[in-house]
C-alpha cells in the first residue's frame, strides 16, 4: 500500500457533495486502516441526493451522513491536530484549512475537484458530472494512497431510480422539521 496516513480530514464548501463522496470512498476502499472525516467551511446544505446516488453505484452509503462545518466539528471536540493530512478539495476550503492548520504539525493537501452542482440541464447530464467528480476523487486517492485493500467495484452500475422519501425527525430534531433522505432504489421490472 502506498503512502497511508493513520487519519485523513476531507473538506470542500459544504460538507455536501464532494468531502462526503471523498469520505466514504476512502472507508469503503481502505478499510478500518485509516480514521476518516469530512467537513466544510459552511454548514448550510444537506447531502446531495446526486452523490447519494453515485457514490451508491459503488457500494458507498452516504444517505446517513450529516453535514458539518469546521466550527461544528471542533465546537463538538474534534482537534484537527489529531489529522495527519487534510484533503481540501475547494479552493475556499483549502484557504480555511491552512488558516486553521497554521500552528499544527500536518500537511494540507489541494485536490481539484470539480463542483459538479452547476453542470448539466436533465437528470443524465447531472449524474455524469457527479461521476466524473466521484471518479477523479477515486484516481486521486489511488495516486495518493496507492491500490485500495479492496477491489473497486465497476464505476458505471446502472442506476435507474433516485426516491426522495420525507422522513419526520421529530422535535427533539430540528424542531419537527421534514428533512429528505434520497435513496437509491433499481428497477427490475419496477421498483423493488
Amino acid at each position: 500500500m502506498g503512502n497511508l496516513p493513520s487519519s485523513v480530514l476531507f473538506c470542500c464548501d459544504h460538507n455536501a457533495v464532494r468531502s462526503p463522496m471523498a469520505e466514504g470512498i476512502m472507508k469503503k476502499l481502505y478499510g478500518q486502516k485509516v480514521y476518516v472525516q469530512s467537513a466544510g467551511v459552511k454548514n448550510d446544505m444537506e447531502i446531495d441526493g446526486f452523490s447519494i446516488a453515485v457514490c451508491q453505484e459503488l457500494g458507498v452509503e452516504l444517505a446517513r451522513h450529516r453535514s458539518r462545518s469546521f466550527q461544528e466539528m471542533q465546537a463538538w471536540g474534534d482537534d484537527l491536530g489529531q489529522y495527519d493530512v487534510v484533503i481540501a478539495l475547494s479552493p475556499a476550503s483549502q484557504r480555511l484549512a491552512l488558516e486553521l492548520t497554521r500552528h499544527y504539525h500536518l500537511s494540507v493537501e489541494y485536490w481539484p475537484i470539480l463542483d459538479p452542482t452547476g453542470i448539466g440541464e436533465n437528470r443524465e447530464a447531472k449524474l455524469s458530472a457527479y461521476r466524473q467528480a466521484r471518479d477523479q476523487i477515486v484516481d486521486r486517492m489511488s495516486a495518493r494512497f496507492g491500490p485500495p485493500e479492496v477491489e473497486a467495484p465497476p464505476r458505471l452500475a446502472p442506476m435507474t431510480a433516485v426516491i426522495a422519501v420525507g422522513v419526520w425527525r421529530g422535535p427533539s430534531h430540528g424542531q419537527g422539521q421534514w428533512r429528505k433522505d434520497f435513496h437509491q432504489q433499481r428497477m427490475a421490472g419496477g421498483l423493488v
